[in-house]
């Protein structure tokens, strides 16, 4: 076992055991706890679907047990999706279909079909796939797809330096569902040297960028550990750190002079071939309050809107970036397929190199399907606000407030004539005033709409791409 293997062996507790199996040549994608959604954002009330590795689950929360549960998310009777149902009066799970009913150990409770007498209810072809889970890690929760004797066994993978101490740190974070593979995503946040070209007028700038000397310290089975000396900006905010953990898991750290700590932590986790679901971590340590006064002022909906057009960013090319690398053999062709001769390139190839030798394919023989169009790919509705409680609120006051504005203008437009022949010798004041608000309750009535268009669809050229401005000569 390598150097970077003893060091995250260090944080085990007795008896725990590293994600991927105990083979040390091969690593089991199955055996790995995955983040499936951050806990304030999910339902009590109602079960909530999801697809981790290619199956489908029902998350929902036994009121009788008072913790989340996940189910395989189909009833053994006729394979209803139970994601589709409901969480009874009784607090059971049950089926939209028969309404068959289920205890969170996955155990029938109620079939309401069967005779009195009948014993089909105890019987084991009555129970659902129960998976383990734990609740709550650094507020999201973690599902164990592999061998359920396994999960209580191996190690949740957190982000460390949160673990060691919670005090001082701000917490910014997001998620959405991506078109392209989880390894997809997680070459893309190892790379630091397409951040100025890439997110150029979003997070970067062209004139940023610089030769990148990346550098791998150790590395193993269970993921590897880089440093960039010079750091991100030419150097003028220090070296930065960063982390690996297999399969899906990486963080930047880096500490300046002028913002203090701060970590880019992501997640990957794999919902089906060429879709994943990213978790998005930026935990701050500020030399001074007020920043981080700011960003807990902001409220989460807000900064979803500004975090969604960063991703949009690489979002299309990189749905077809996978595509021309499968075609080109896939990842155990890489080193024809890419043309890496930096040392910009070294955790990508690192990373390439681990799915090579430990066989990390979550979905192995699967091709990627068919490419999806730019208004899909762009498509912010399905992948992240009808899954964010914080965006879907902000989403229905902002339309009830659109709605109210529209009546008062209406009601503004129906009183004005009648009212303005009240006024008599003031009607021309009067019917100024009322256009005057009407005017307002317009542009505000519009502001807003392209406000609410920003939850349901990313903008179609990149922030990079639009003109630059020209600086006067004067």
């Amino acid at each position: 076992m390598e150097t970077v293997e003893r060091n995250i062996t260090a944080h085990l507790e007795p008896e725990q055991m590293l994600a991927g199996g105990t083979d040390p040549a091969f690593f089991d994608c199955q055996e790995v706890w995955y983040p499936v959604h951050y806990v304030q954002d999910l339902d009590k009330s109602k079960p909530t679907p999801f697809t981790l590795l290619g199956q489908d689950i029902a998350i929902w929360w036994e009121q009788q047990a008072e913790c989340w549960r996940v189910f395989e998310d189909k009833c053994p009777h006729r394979l209803a999706p139970l994601s589709q149902g409901r969480i009874a009066e009784d607090g059971l799970l049950e089926c939209p279909y028969h309404g068959w009913a289920f205890a969170g150990a996955g155990d029938c409770q109620r079939i309401p079909q069967q005779v009195a007498g009948q014993a089909a209810v105890t019987s084991p072809r009555a129970c659902v796939r129960s998976l383990p889970t734990i609740v709550v890690k650094q507020g999201l929760l973690f599902v164990y797809p592999g061998k359920a004797e396994n999960a209580t066994k191996t190690k949740v993978p957190v982000i460390e330096p949160l673990e060691e101490s919670l005090e001082g740190w701000v917490c910014i974070d997001t998620f959405r569902d991506l078109p392209y593979d989880a390894l997809t995503l997680m070459e893309n946040v190892l790379d630091a040297s397409h951040v100025p070209f890439t997110h150029h007028r979003s997070v970067g700038n062209r004139a940023n960028a610089s030769s990148v000397e990346l550098e791998v310290v150790e590395s193993g089975k269970h993921g590897f550990t880089g440093v960039w000396q010079e750091g991100p900006r030419r150097g003028t905010l220090g070296r930065q750190d960063t982390t690996f953990v297999a399969p899906g898991l990486m963080w930047h750290d880096l500490t300046s002079k002028q913002f203090g700590r701060t970590l880019t932590a992501v997640y990957a986790t794999p919902i089906r071939k060429g879709e994943c679901r990213l978790f998005a971590r930026f935990p701050f340590k500020f030399a001074s309050k007020l920043p981080g006064w700011i960003i807990k002022l902001t409220p989460r909906w807000y900064s979803h809107l500004g975090q969604n057009s960063v991703l949009e960013d690489d979002q299309i090319f990189l749905h077809y970036q996978e595509r021309y690398l499968e075609a080109g053999g896939g990842s155990g062709n890489f080193t024809k397929a890419f043309y890496l001769p930096t040392q910009a390139d070294a955790f990508v190839v690192e990373l390439r190199q681990w799915v090579n030798q430990y066989n990390a394919n979550p979905f192995p023989g699967e091709t990627l399907p068919p490419a999806l169009s730019t208004a899909q790919l762009l498509d912010r509705d399905r992948s992240h606000t009808s899954k964010c409680a914080s965006c879907r609120a902000a989403l229905a006051n902002l339309q009830r407030l659109r709605l109210g504005l529209a009546i008062v203008a209406a009601v503004i437009a129906i009183i004005n004539p009648p009212l303005t022949l009240f006024l008599g010798e003031n009607a021309a004041t009067g019917s100024l005033l009322f256009a005057t608000v009407a005017l307002i309750l317009g542009a505000v009535w519009l502001w807003l709409g392209r406000l609410e268009k920003q939850f349901y669809q990313g903008r179609e050229i990149p922030l990079r791409n639009l003109p630059e401005k020209k600086r006067s000569r004067h």
